[in-house]
């Protein structure tokens, strides 16, 4: 009898472990890629339409030297094990070189590297790049049921670190790949170079600060290219649409789109940003002018900062005059 107590006792003890250990396991987080069952792996075509346009961005809008326009696009394909850049976080070394110059060469190295290591990568993707502010550039990409996540980036030409992308975008929806998918891209700021409009000078940014989302009010400061305080959120700079392609469409070239906007299916539904005029401050007062024992007149100026746009608020007088006794008189 004490031997079967003792045995009872004994599963009874295991048994409580294992629930135990059960319910820590279910409390555990699930990763992005874990729970993908869909076939293992799927094509989709990818396609990037700028919509930076003076229409919808008129202050300081690159017009020469150089105009507004895209680099090439620079994308992988991964499981959560891996990140390309993160909101609120540092930007690595290669994030910061692509940002500032374009340049993609350490940035490749460190996708390179974290394949190698971790087996976090799947596939890397490349698009042309965009020689005006609207256009469109198109590529395919490979996902696979591990790894499911897209990113990518794409700088903004001329800026100081800015580009717009996707972190870890998931294209499976549990048994089943997503059949479409668009983003509207908004700016970042990769946050290795202080400058506040598209053609500042290089001005590192020491210490290095996490890569944060430009908004119509922050950062905070007229300077900046993408200020606009009378806005609540900036339209879309640009965007980003992937198609599963069809079995039969697999091998097939993905259509090459270099070319400026040409209709309003690229930028008809962005509205038109006014911009109000911006002068500078008065100038002080000029000599009083007339005849002596009568009253004469001064002059103060400014002058422009910024043309209105868009039906913003027109410049006011730029000279201003009033009444004076001259001085010196014999």
């Amino acid at each position: 009898m004490e031997n079967l107590m003792f045995v009872y006792r004994s599963c009874k003890v295991i048994w409580t472990l294992l629930v135990t250990m059960l319910g820590y396991a279910s409390s555990l987080p699930v990763s992005d890629d874990s729970i993908c069952t869909a076939e293992e792996l799927a094509k989709y075509s990818i396609t990037f339409t700028g919509k930076w346009s003076q229409t919808a961005f008129p202050k300081q809008y690159p017009l020469y030297r150089p105009p507004a326009q895209w680099s090439s696009m620079l994308g992988v394909t991964h499981s959560s094990d891996y990140s390309m850049w993160k909101k609120n976080e540092y930007a690595s070394n290669g994030v910061r070189d692509f940002a500032e110059k374009g340049e993609a060469w350490v940035l490749m190295k460190e996708i390179e590297e974290a394949g190698e290591k971790i087996q976090s990568v799947h596939g890397i993707f490349s698009a042309p790049a965009i020689s005006s502010g609207t256009g469109q550039t198109s590529t395919e990409l490979e996902v696979h049921s591990r790894h499911p996540l897209v990113s990518f980036v794409v700088r903004i030409v001329p800026s100081p670190d800015w580009f717009v992308g996707i972190d870890s975008l998931n294209l499976c929806e549990g048994d089943h790949w997503m059949e479409e998918v668009s983003v509207d891209l908004f700016p970042y700021d990769a946050g290795t170079d202080s400058g506040f409009t598209f053609s500042s000078p290089n001005f590192a940014t020491i210490p290095q600060d996490t890569v944060t989302e430009i908004t119509c009010s922050s950062p905070s400061h007229p300077a900046n290219s993408f200020y606009y305080p009378k806005l609540k959120i900036l339209p879309p700079i640009a965007q980003v649409t992937m198609v599963k392609l069809k079995k039969n469409q697999l091998g097939l070239p993905a259509p090459y789109l270099n070319l400026p906007a040409k209709s309003n299916e690229i930028i008809d539904s962005v509205s038109e940003t006014p911009l109000d005029c911006e002068v500078s401050q008065w100038s002080s007062w000029g000599l009083c002018r007339g005849l002596c024992r009568n009253t004469g007149t001064k002059i103060r100026t400014r002058f422009v900062l910024l043309q209105p746009a868009n039906n913003g608020m027109p410049c006011p007088n730029l000279d201003e005059e009033t009444g004076c006794e001259p001085e010196n008189c014999v």
